[in-house]
This record gives structure tokens, sequence and C-alpha cells, in this order.
């Protein structure tokens, strides 16, 4: 996609770095818009007022344990604050979601999964319409390398092949029954892939590249992916840029 290529080009410096540092950079660059966007598009005299009241309420609902009446009082007056709060932090939130949504598109596509290394043996698997029997084949260009057989039968409604190959991006044809589908591969040491499914219409409903998920960071032994990476640094920064720029 075009937006996919822009982006590529404006976070290239960032994708010089280890991917470890990349997505934590990124979790930063994110994080300071969002904060600055939130801090200038809201009333912040307004939205510390309202927080001060609900924490005020809490604690007085906490107070009032031994007076149910007083207390279902109170956390009716904390739940209108709090959705008073809602509505105002939906201005900040609407100007952010398509930008944000399309980093995070990006970084999917761009972190998720390991690269295929020349001549490392990967594989596809082609998925069919429910109840589909016989045969399907695949053929391949002379760079790659069926490592089992070209023709398998199908079973479960899905086909699977063990494939190895050159460097380069490559297409692979998948045929059953007269029909025809194809799938592009990218094998590079770069760390680079293509996006690994591919839907289609016919009889062949589904082709897709068995990647293997990219872990970068050990957590006290729980490896995460580039998501989880994103969401833990995310949320420090948050909280930091919050109270270092005083924002409600």
């Amino acid at each position: 996609m075009a937006y996919y290529d822009f982006l590529n080009v404006v976070f290239a410096p960032l994708l010089m770095l280890p991917i470890l540092w990349t997505v934590i950079l990124l979790s930063l660059i994110v994080s300071v818009i969002i904060i600055v966007i939130t801090k200038y598009t809201t009333d912040q005299t307004l939205m510390k007022k309202l927080k001060d009241d609900m924490k005020e309420y809490q604690k007085q609902i906490k107070e009032m344990k031994g007076n149910p009446a007083r207390a279902m009082e109170a956390q009716k007056k904390s739940m209108e604050l709090n959705m008073k709060y809602m509505m105002h932090s939906l201005k900040p939130t609407i100007i952010t979601f398509i930008p944000i949504i399309l980093i995070f598109g990006w970084m999917s596509s761009t972190f998720a999964y390991e690269s295929i290394k020349p001549n490392q043996e990967f594989s596809v698997t082609a998925f069919f319409g429910k109840n589909t029997n016989g045969n399907a084949e695949i053929i391949v260009p002379e760079e790659i390398t069926i490592v089992d057989s070209k023709i398998k039968k199908i079973e479960n409604d899905k086909t699977m092949w063990t494939l190895k190959g050159a460097e380069g991006e490559h297409i692979l044809e998948f045929a059953y029954n007269g029909e025809k589908q194809q799938k592009s591969i990218l094998i590079t040491n770069s760390g680079k892939y293509i996006e690994p499914s591919k839907k289609t219409n016919g009889v062949i409903k589904l082709i897709q590249i068995d990647y293997k998920p990219r872990k970068i960071l050990n957590l006290f032994g729980w490896k995460l992916g580039w998501l989880g990476t994103y969401i833990i640094f995310s949320i420090i920064f948050t909280m930091a840029l919050r109270k270092v720029m005083k924002v409600y």
C-alpha cells in the first residue's frame, strides 16, 4: 500500500536500529503525539477538576460503606463525572485514531514475523472450501525447491508444502481442479517479509505463508512480540508524559 511506502520513508532512520529500540522509540513518538494533542485540544483546567472530583467521590464511597444509600448516591455522581470526562476526552481520540491505526498497521506488516532466509525451510498452506477432496499441486519457479511432494492430498480442507529457495521475491502458484491461484514470497536476509496471507474467491479460499512470529523482548522469561512490547512501553511513557506535562 502507498501509505506503507510513505511510512517506510518517514521511519527509515528508525529501521536502521535494532528492532527492540525501533519499537520503543515508536511507542515514545506515538505517546508524545497523543499527549500533546490531548493537552491542546481539551480544557485541562476542567479535566483536572473532573478528576479531582471523581477522586473525592471515590473517597466518600469508601467512607460510606455503612450507609449504602449515601454510597450509591456518591457512586452515581462519580459515574456522571466520569462520563463527562470521557466525552471531553473524545476529541483527541478522534483526531489521533486514524493516524495511530495506520502506524499500527505498518508496524504489524514490518515487525510481526521473522523473515525467511535463503535456503531456510518454510511451509506454505492452502486452505480450501468445506469438504473439498482430491489433490492439489504447487508450481514453483526454478529458484524454489520443493522439499516434500509437488502434488499432495487435501486433508481437512487444507494442504501444506515445505519449501526452500534462493534470495529474492518469487511467485508460488497453487492448482486445484483447473483453478490456479498465486502468492508472492520474499526470501531475504534483510528482515523484511511480504503479507503472510492472501484470500481468494475460488475453491482455494486462502493461501498462507507460515512465518515464525518475531519475539523482540524477553521479560523475565516471557517473550513478547512487537505489540506486547509496544503496549508496555506506551503505558510507561504515557504515565510519565502526563505527569511531566501536567495532562489530565
